[in-house]
């Protein structure tokens, strides 16, 4: 609820006045550090307060607590327990939304902001968070404009903004969160920021400027009132060092009855302190707005500010091949305007593939698709020209590029085979054939590492891996169902010369084919 301390009362408007006006927690701490305004801060438990630095944790308190919103709530948070690997128990306390909370009165007190307000300051504390993978957040210093604005066309992600150049002042803008969070192969787009910037920029003074002399008015009386809000801290400072030197000299720390401030120090002379001669050069500089954007005393982060007042998001699609860009610009209100850039051209190709990974691809693409051929350079880890994994297209640009047919559709007839086939040709699995690629007892051949085996197989490989067995010869295991015995048995049967066998090599493991006897094949075909 409202404090009946004046001072305490202005602390924390003040501290409201400056995030409506900055919307930033960190800025806010920083600009009331250069004013010298502290804090009102109290411990649980005591009824005294003490006045301490600002900070980002008491800035973000007041701006998050709803009881400065005039509301009473319970039940914010919530502890979770679990049991870690070494089964202690640890707990976590967990921020619930607003929906959840257990008890929530509004309008249960009178506060220093309304409910929406308080909403509204929740959603841009956590928009001023730039999330991993995205871009946005509070503006900041870059030279950037539209940090945080602007949106990737195809695929709707944030673009990032990385900077080059002598002094690293040079902005680019990129989506490549699908390319290294998502594995999407590729980035979506990238494009230089100068050029987007002025034609942003251009649009944003060509719309304001029917609106100079309203935005002259309007930034004359925010000056006014900031310097009347600086100059009531300063005043309440006064007389809250005059009650405290009262209350020091009676020794008595009570809440007197007739504590009152003292009466008011500073004329009222000190409110019109602000000179006529900077008013007006406040006027000339607002009826020409674009000489105040491009002043050496305006500042990146204040050009970001002014964009923000009016542009709610800027969407862009590349389009490469005709080196232009699509702009829509999305004003606050719902009004778009849409915009065509020029892209930079081309300089010299600086980055192009390696001569041994394109010599690669030759070989690769005698036998193999161009899937396979990507799959292959992915994992011996070979990047494309421009450092990027290889997928099928840029597999199939690569070679178009260099001349290079595609393999030929595969032969039926061709005695050449992978390991899936050779494992159903030669009655195994394909583990198997990989023991026997390893052992040395099937012949076949890679072009590269990671490449698939090509086997072949001709007749005298069929021979020595599967072997000519009579009809009615079987194996130990399934002469066992038959019979409905088991396997020890029919050995031993073999053994006592009651049921036939014979030995068979199959690789270089040897086993027994066992004669079942007619009336079994008989009963097991007649169930």
């Amino acid at each position: 609820m409202l404090s009946p301390d004046e001072q305490v009362r202005h602390a924390i408007e003040r501290v409201f006045c400056l995030w409506r006006r900055l919307g930033s927690a960190r800025q806010v701490v920083m600009e009331l550090v250069a004013e010298g305004q502290k804090l009102p801060r109290r411990t649980v438990g005591e009824r005294r307060i003490r006045w301490a630095r600002a900070s980002y944790g008491a800035v973000h308190d007041l701006l998050t607590n709803p009881a400065y919103a005039g509301a009473f709530v319970f039940g914010r948070t919530r502890t979770e327990k679990r049991l870690d690997q070494g089964g202690r128990v640890r707990a976590k306390v967990v921020e619930l939304p607003p929906e959840q909370w257990s008890v929530c009165l509004r309008e249960h007190h009178p506060g220093y902001v309304s409910w929406p307000d308080y909403l509204a300051t929740r959603e841009r504390l956590r928009a001023n968070v730039r999330p991993r993978g995205e871009g946005g957040g509070a503006a900041r210093e870059g030279a950037a404009l539209l940090q945080g604005l602007i949106r990737c066309g195809h695929c709707g992600r944030r673009m990032q903004v990385a900077y080059s150049g002598n002094g690293g002042r040079v902005p680019r803008y990129a989506c490549v969160r699908g390319r290294d969070l998502h594995a999407t192969g590729q980035a979506c787009q990238s494009l230089g920021g100068g050029r987007l910037d002025r034609a942003v920029a251009d649009a944003f003074l060509e719309a304001v400027t029917p609106a100079g002399i309203a935005a002259t008015a309007g930034a004359i009386r925010e000056l006014e009132d900031q310097h009347a809000e600086r100059l009531a801290g300063q005043r309440l400072a006064v007389e809250r060092a005059d009650f405290e030197a009262e209350r020091a000299r009676r020794q008595f720390d009570a809440c007197e009855p007739e504590h009152r401030l003292v009466a008011r120090t500073l004329e009222r002379a000190l409110e019109e302190a602000l000179a006529a001669a900077e008013r007006q050069a406040l006027a000339r500089l607002a009826r020409d707005l674009p000489r105040l954007w491009g002043a050496e005393t305006t500042t990146d982060r204040d050009r970001k500010q002014l964009l923000r007042t009016l542009v709610r998001e800027v969407v862009v699609t590349v389009n490469t091949p005709e080196r232009r860009a699509a702009v829509e610009v999305s004003w606050e209100g719902g009004a778009r305007s849409e915009l065509s850039v020029r892209l930079n051209r081309r300089g010299p190709e600086r980055r192009r593939l390696a001569d041994d990974t394109l010599e690669l691809i030759r070989r690769l693409a005698q036998h193999h698709p161009d899937r396979q051929i990507a799959q292959i350079l992915s994992r011996q880890g070979r990047p494309t020209g421009t450092g990027l994994a290889f997928t099928e297209t840029r597999v199939r640009a690569a070679r178009q590029r260099a001349g290079i047919p595609a393999a030929p559709p595969p032969d039926p007839d061709s005695e050449l085979v992978t390991i899936a086939q050779a494992a159903a040709e030669l009655e195994a699995s394909t583990a198997t054939v990989r023991r026997w690629l390893r052992d040395g007892l099937l012949a076949g051949e890679q072009t590269t590492p990671g490449a698939p085996w090509r086997i072949r197989l001709t007749d005298e490989v069929r021979r020595r891996f599967v072997p000519d067995v009579p009809e009615g010869f079987v194996a130990l295991a399934e002469a066992a169902s038959l019979i409905g015995c088991a396997r020890q048995t029919v050995l031993q049967k073999v053994q006592r010369g009651e049921l036939r066998a014979i030995e068979v090599t199959k690789g270089r493991r040897k086993g027994l084919r066992i004669e079942v006897p007619t009336a079994s094949l008989d009963r097991l075909i007649n169930e």
